[in-house]
């Protein structure tokens, strides 16, 4: 392992980029309950620091950030300004998309919740197969209204991976 020795102990933080701090927030406190652990508002790193440190536009301004907790998960919600903010989200199968998982215990309650509450959700939940198959196993995607894939999945009995002997 590369980080062996380094005291490697686990995952901090995710790290967001959403356009509206606030939305973002809001959202995710009336969906999953997140608490705000901190805040901090805008500032401009210099250009260089931008360019190398970040791999972003020379101009781009860090317009707030804000780290929100969920059940023992913390993320980190980012919000820039630049002068070409992009024009679309990526799809799932986009190299460099990705989406949030949350384990529920009662899926369809939850999807029913979610649609209530105008959160789009992606079709029906489906069967988990292969290494996460199992009797229940089932998830589903939903997207969050600046475009983050948010997947709810639940597997009562565990994954077959699980019970899969070595």
């Amino acid at each position: 392992m590369i980080l062996e020795g380094t005291g490697l102990r686990g995952v901090d933080h995710i790290g967001l980029t959403v356009p509206d701090l606030d939305e973002a927030i809001a959202f995710f406190g009336e969906a999953f309950g997140a608490t705000v652990l901190f805040r901090h508002g805008a500032y401009s790193p210099r250009p260089e620091v931008n360019e190398r440190n970040f791999a972003r536009a020379r101009d781009v301004e860090v317009a707030g950030i804000a780290m929100i907790r969920i059940l023992d998960m913390n993320i980190e919600l980012l919000q820039y300004r630049t002068s070409d903010p992009p024009r679309t989200w990526p799809s799932t199968s986009s190299t460099g998309g990705h989406h949030v998982a949350f384990y529920v215990e009662q899926l369809e309650e939850a999807v029913d919740r979610m649609r209530e509450a105008g959160i789009e959700v992606l079709g029906e939940p489906l069967p988990l197969s292969g290494p996460e198959g199992g009797p229940g196993n089932r998830f589903v995607y939903a997207r969050a209204p600046w475009g983050l894939f948010i997947e709810l999945v639940s597997y009562p009995g565990g994954k077959a991976h699980d019970h899969a002997s070595v």
